[in-house]
Parts: structure tokens; sequence; C-alpha cells
């Protein structure tokens, strides 16, 4: 072989190694991926849990009268919020 069958041959195994780990990096990378969302639903339904928790937690403190002035303010916010809601979708509903 000349020295530029020699060259070619092995800027030919190169770029078949490159191939090869372009490869591989591509499958690892849609493995992250998924694995990404995995962990990124599991914290949205741990955020939801906590905030479930929570609310549960306000609801026994309002009804066991262990609520400071603060918590009551917040509690009647979340109420009046609530009744709001409702009374949207009771109107949407009579249209």
């Amino acid at each position: 072989m000349t020295d530029q069958e020699v060259h070619i041959k092995r800027i030919s195994d190169k770029l078949q190694q490159l191939v090869k780990s372009h490869g591989s990096l591509q499958k690892e990378n849609e493995k992250l991926k998924t694995e990404l969302g995995k962990k990124q639903d599991t914290e949205q339904q741990l955020k939801e849990r906590a905030s479930l928790l929570e609310q549960q937690l306000g609801i026994i403190k309002a009804s066991s009268g262990q609520l400071d002035e603060a918590s009551k303010k917040d509690l009647e916010k979340q109420l009046n919020h609530y009744v709001k809601e409702i009374d949207r979708c009771i109107a949407i509903l009579s249209e």
C-alpha cells in the first residue's frame, strides 16, 4: 500500500469510529431524555401531593381552631377564591 492509501484507510477507520460514537451518544441522549421526563413527572406528582397535604393540614388546623391571624387571613382568601370560581362556573353553566 502506498502512503496515500494508508492515510485514507486511517481516516476511514477514524470516521467509522466517530459514526459509532455518534450513534451511541444519540442512544444515550434519548435514554437521558426519557429519564428526565420520568423525573419531571415524578416531581410534578410530588408537588401536587405536597400541595394537597398542605391544604389538608390547613383544614385540620382550621377545624381544630389552631390558626394564627395570618393563617386565618390566608384561609379566608383561599375560600373567597373558591367561591368566586364556583360563581364563575355557575355563570358559565347558566348561559
